[in-house]
């Protein structure tokens, strides 16, 4: 049966716009994103066939250009589309920030940050800048790892720092393994850039480590 043939209720679409979007399943979300089925096979039932294929929501919303385009519905088309829905969440997240909301809700820096390097395969270690009121100057990654470790140098964070006329920053890496607890290497690494960096009078705030469910504070552990 067409899902224009279903009940309006049950139609994703139109149930979003009585619901909202966090009625919706998975697989209802990318029919909507997806628009139309293929020959044979509704939208909503292709949406559960590409989950099950990539094994989940986010591994699609993960995979790569060649994985994505070689799965029955999909193409160069959605792909682009697909990044863009992407990029446009992330800049929306900034967009928050920016208007200096960040100290007054810091679950929305981790949530930032989570979408900036969760998806990365290998370390990334980045800083989100910030000027004398705490208001986001500017986020860059920094340094690039393996699947283990980021060589991280003090300077080059006090040069950016500098350059980005920053009071303060918030210091970020993910961990590829999906755990999020710091080591032993992340304290460290975090009381030298906190000692370089207080040299130049810019105050770290906070480092924050994404694993694969979740973010860890080191403000909130009490590690800074």
């Amino acid at each position: 049966m067409a899902i224009s043939d279903w009940p309006a209720e049950e139609r994703p679409r139109e149930k979003l716009l009585l619901q909202g979007p966090a009625a919706l399943s998975d697989a209802e979300l990318l029919a909507i994103f997806l628009r139309t089925g293929v020959k044979g096979v509704s939208a909503v039932d292709l949406a559960r066939n590409l989950l099950q294929e990539f094994g989940g929501l986010r591994p699609l919303l993960e995979s790569s250009q060649t994985e994505f385009c070689t799965a029955q519905g999909l193409g160069a088309a959605k792909y682009a589309q697909l990044q863009a829905v992407l990029e446009m969440g992330r800049r929306h997240l900034q967009a928050l920030l920016e208007k200096g909301e960040q100290m007054s809700n810091p679950a929305l820096v981790k949530h930032y940050l989570t979408a900036q390097l969760r998806h990365h395969k290998r370390e990334v270690f980045a800083c989100l800048f910030l000027d004398n009121r705490h208001r986001v100057l500017r986020f860059e990654p920094l340094f690039f790892g393996t699947i283990n470790a980021a060589s991280v140098y003090p300077r080059e964070v006090v040069k950016r720092a500098l350059a980005c006329n920053a009071a303060a920053v918030i210091l970020s890496h993910n961990h590829p393994s999906g755990v999020a607890e710091p080591s032993m290497a992340d304290q460290q690494i975090t009381e030298r850039l906190a000692a370089a960096l207080a040299l130049v009078d810019v105050t770290v705030l906070d480092h924050i480590v994404v694993g694969d469910e979740h973010a860890v504070s080191f403000a909130e552990r009490g590690l800074l």
